[in-house]
């Protein structure tokens, strides 16, 4: 079958495709979400969701392909994102394989449409899963209206939401205001948030030390002046992660926020 991407041309596919490598993590969580998890053959080092996907061969980091590992797998179709794998995209094509990046959402609902996408390319019907996320996450709408909160990532250094983020647009499904957010998604904080913050939500690195997880949120906390105000700490790579399962993070995050805000 022929199939045209946009920005990386003309290719011919065989739909469904027996033999997949995905190099993104959300995509490697909606092809075990869909139960095609047997047609991966491999997996980029941040695919560590499910923890069946953690057997598979490392063929990537997010940008730097292990080239001769790759061919070996002779895969059919290959799995990316866009945004910080597109030189890598551009690569892999250059190289004749068959590529299909799977767009960066900016809402939570992006994240139901890109399960849709991944299925249609595996020959599956994603209707029913697609059905349960929408329903779980239209349960969460205005739990929490009012509250005024400030978000932080470390990805090695800080970096907040702004309204472009799927993040904000979950919080925002929750009722609550952004306390800083610019129009982009993503940017580093250039200064401390506003004195109104209501709660703040840190999302720190993923370590299995879940105390030092909690310190860094706490010396964050007190860098911000939000040492006094409720705080919710995420595992790490929770909300980060823009595959099916991040519903179940943020189905978590709502239940830390009704205990810290007695809500």
């Amino acid at each position: 079958m022929k199939v045209v991407h946009d920005c990386l041309g003309e290719m011919e596919l065989n739909v469904p495709p027996k033999r997949v490598v995905s190099l993104a993590p959300s995509v490697t969580d909606a092809l075990f979400f869909l139960g095609a998890g047997e047609r991966v053959v491999g997996r980029s080092a941040f695919c560590w969701r499910p923890p069946e996907a953690e057997q598979l061969p490392v063929v990537s980091s997010y940008t730097k392909v292990r080239w001769d590992l790759l061919e070996a797998l002779q895969p059919e179709l290959v799995f990316t994102t866009t945004a910080v794998q597109r030189e890598a995209n551009q690569a892999l094509r250059e190289r004749g394989y068959n590529v299909w990046p799977v767009p960066l959402p900016n809402t939570p609902l992006g994240i139901i449409e890109n399960l849709g996408l991944v299925a249609a390319f595996m020959g599956l019907d994603a209707s029913e899963p697609q059905a349960e996320l929408a329903g779980r996450y239209l349960r969460l709408r205005d739990r929490f209206s009012g509250l005024t909160y400030y978000f932080e990532f470390d990805l090695g250094g800080p970096i907040t939401i702004g309204r472009a983020s799927y993040v904000a647009a979950a919080l925002a499904h929750l009722g609550m205001k952004n306390a800083v957010g610019r129009p982009e998604a993503y940017y580093p904080p250039s200064g401390p948030p506003p004195a109104d913050v209501d709660l703040f939500i840190y999302e720190p690195k993923r370590i299995k030390n879940r105390q030092a997880q909690l310190a860094a949120a706490q010396r964050r906390a007190e860098e911000l002046g939000l040492a006094d105000v409720p705080r919710v700490v995420t595992e790490g790579d929770a909300l980060a992660h823009f595959g099916p399962r991040f519903f179940d993070y943020l189905e978590a995050v709502a239940g830390e926020i009704e205990k810290v805000a007695g809500r």
